[in-house]
């Protein structure tokens, strides 16, 4: 019921669809503010023109259920499988900041998310820092255990990005997209079982995993404002300063307002 056409595509992670967004395959899609800030970084052509915000109990480091490691301390020395630039590393490198350690006290592991996952559950790793819907998956059908989350670590934020060239050349299309994205994010946080229930038969899952998941993520839009902007900095700093980007970045810069207005006015609506 759109004016206009539509093609979905599906990625197991914001790095594959950031490159496909470089190449020009995409014009816009939905990801972390680690990874945007790695393929920024390294000039992939992308701006974030929407933020959305959640809690940061969905973005954890899993041990197994009969692990004997009880806290994030007790993982120095130990194996962490994680995507290179991934929210996942992100939530890592600032635990060890906050508990005054460096990379260097833990072995991280760089996997995609289907390979971390076969990695830790055959016991080659210690420990799994993921995100949702992984956590909830791990801890509803197997009985993983949180040891940190990223509450009160990171930012808590992701972007709809889109490319420069599809802001310009289908502003419309953006704007209505955001707009209705706005819209469907409210409705979710008054509905969410039905929400939970409808996605977890789309991605064939038992709804009990979604409803774990969305119940305490309390997924919102926002505009992109100078909150999300210092926060936004803030993930461009901790990368920085850990060597993951070899150069720093104003976030000003890889982000565009234009679309505040008709966030705005969507969020009203409600």
């Amino acid at each position: 019921d759109v004016p206009y056409k539509i093609e979905w595509r599906e990625f197991p992670a914001a790095a594959p669809l950031l490159e496909a967004l470089g190449a020009g395959a995409l014009d816009t899609g939905l990801v972390g503010d680690a990874p945007f800030t790695f393929a920024a970084a390294a000039n992939v052509p992308v701006k974030a023109i929407a933020a959305i915000r959640s809690t940061q109990e969905g973005l954890a480091v899993l041990v197994p259920k009969e692990s004997p490691i009880r806290s994030f301390d007790d993982l120095k020395g130990k194996k962490i499988a994680t995507g290179r630039g991934s929210i996942g590393h992100q939530l890592v490198l600032a635990a060890l900041e906050a508990k005054g350690l460096s990379p260097k006290d833990v072995q991280l592991v760089f996997l995609a998310p289907s390979d971390a996952k076969i990695a830790y559950s055959q016991g080659a790793v210690d420990a799994w820092s993921t995100w949702e819907p992984y956590v909830s998956q791990e801890e509803v059908l197997f009985g993983s255990r949180r040891v940190i989350t990223a509450e009160g670590l990171t930012p808590g934020l992701s972007f709809q990005v889109a490319r420069p060239d599809a802001i310009a050349g289908k502003r419309a299309e953006l704007q209505d997209f955001v707009q209705r994205l706005s819209r469907a994010r409210a409705w979710s946080l008054s509905n969410v079982a039905a929400y939970a229930d409808t996605w977890g038969k789309l991605m064939g899952i038992p709804p009990a995993v979604p409803l774990n998941w969305l119940s305490r993520a309390k997924i919102r839009i926002t505009a992109v404002d100078d909150a999300v902007v210092a926060g936004e900095q803030q993930t461009i700093d901790l990368y920085f300063r850990n060597g993951l980007i070899n150069r720093s970045l104003k976030a000003e810069d890889i982000v565009d307002r234009s679309f505040a207005p008709a966030i705005e006015a969507a969020l009203a609506s409600q």
